[in-house]
């Protein structure tokens, strides 16, 4: 299990060339499929700005790995629209408050959301339904 807020910051680094890309600036939640979809960088001029979670190897506590470079550029472009999770509202699917989300678990490997952390509980991240510029949804808990 890994935190988003322990993510963010973390360089990005290829595995073949030890280049790093840039740094996590965030992740991007497909609430379809309740997981990672890409990885979003910051500082990254040479590179992609945004790398599909597929070529991701792996994220340990101080940096994510990907293949190549050339493989960063590369892949699909088609991700969900990317809405900020952390300190955002959550919302049952009939519209009542349950807090705003403090952090995410995911697994570092699949990168499956396995848990939305809020102020007022934890929530299975097999409850997500819809990630919005208002609000975060999640099946009624």
């Amino acid at each position: 299990m890994r935190l988003l807020s322990r993510t963010r910051g973390l360089p990005v680094i290829t595995r073949e060339e030890a280049e790093q890309l840039g740094r996590v600036e965030d992740l991007t939640v497909d609430p379809r499929t309740r997981s990672v979809v890409c990885v979003r960088l910051s500082g990254a001029p040479k590179h992609a700005t945004t790398i599909a979670w597929d070529l991701v190897e792996g994220v340990g506590q101080d940096a994510v790995v990907v293949r190549s470079a050339a493989s960063a550029g590369g892949g699909r472009h088609d991700f969900p629209t990317h809405h900020e999770i952390l300190g955002k509202r959550l919302l049952t699917e009939h519209g009542t408050a349950h807090g705003t989300v403090k952090d995410i678990a995911f697994d570092p490997t699949t990168g499956h959301i396995q848990t939305l952390y809020t102020a007022l509980g934890d929530i299975s991240g097999d409850h997500l339904l819809g990630v919005g510029e208002y609000a975060v949804v999640v099946r009624g808990v």
